[in-house]
């Protein structure tokens, strides 16, 4: 079992970094929880792959990497139509010029 990906890790550094220069947060959070649940995804992976005398162990942390293909396939799609939404500039993954509000930096 893998996840499928439309964001690389790249791309969502330069989606955070985008975040942290002006106050709309709000596809940071999107794109964070995305890089958390691949993280939750490969240790389930992991875990899955280690040796274990319980049907049960295998049941529970092929559960979890089950639900968290899900949400991952969801919070990439809803990460997808903010981009779209907003005006990214998708080549470039840039915040659009109209909603950029830069923080300010003391």
């Amino acid at each position: 079992m893998d996840l499928d990906n439309k964001f690389t890790a790249l791309q969502l550094a330069i989606i955070n970094e985008q975040a942290a220069l002006y106050t709309c947060a709000c596809p940071v959070h999107i794109s964070m929880q995305i890089t958390n649940l691949r993280k939750l995804f490969d240790y389930q992976k992991a875990c899955m792959e280690m040796p274990t005398e319980s049907d049960v162990h295998m049941q529970v942390h092929q559960r979890i990497a089950e639900v968290t293909k899900q949400t991952h396939q969801l919070m990439e799609q809803c990460l997808d139509e903010i981009l779209d939404l907003e005006g990214w500039d998708r080549t470039k993954l840039e915040m659009p010029t109209g909603i950029r509000t830069r923080v300010v930096q003391n």
